[in-house]
């Protein structure tokens, strides 16, 4: 393990354009951390996700048979947690073992269009634009498109 000053960071994320939908991409140094940028990339297209409360904690744990499967997996995942438990998420956790199973966490509170102002819906991820690859040694990126 590096010293704390030796770590680069390569946690990021970027929207990209696809017609009427938005496209989602995260980078991180791990699988679970492209993934993790990827949910706040999703977020980022919702609203600011630094306006978002992180009160409450949810886990969420999905198995794919590949990567990028996985990662639309867990976008849907979290879709479904912020539809069935009106909440947005402003922070994620995630840990990929063995390729197939993603256990997560979304951080966040409960929705207050008021205070939040969410300027679209997520529906769902799709296959389309779909990619989990890593790009070089220590930089993984996983992107899709979101239906919104």
């Amino acid at each position: 393990m590096s010293a704390a000053g030796d770590h680069i960071a390569t946690g990021r994320w970027e929207h990209f354009p696809h017609d009427a939908d938005i496209g989602v991409r995260g980078y991180g140094a791990t699988p679970g951390e492209a993934c993790e940028q990827a949910a706040f990339a999703m977020m980022a297209a919702i609203l600011d996700p630094a306006a978002v409360r992180l009160e409450h904690t949810i886990d969420v744990d999905v198995e794919a048979p590949s990567l990028d499967l996985l990662l639309v997996d867990w976008l849907n995942a979290l879709i479904y947690e912020m539809a069935e438990r009106r909440m947005l998420f402003g922070a994620f956790e995630a840990t990929i073992e063995d390729h197939y199973r993603l256990k997560g966490r979304a951080f966040g509170e409960s929705v207050s269009r008021a205070r939040h102002q969410p300027a679209v819906e997520a529906k769902g991820a799709t296959y389309t634009e779909l990619a989990f690859v890593e790009d070089r040694p220590g930089l993984w990126r996983a992107q899709c498109v979101v239906d919104v």
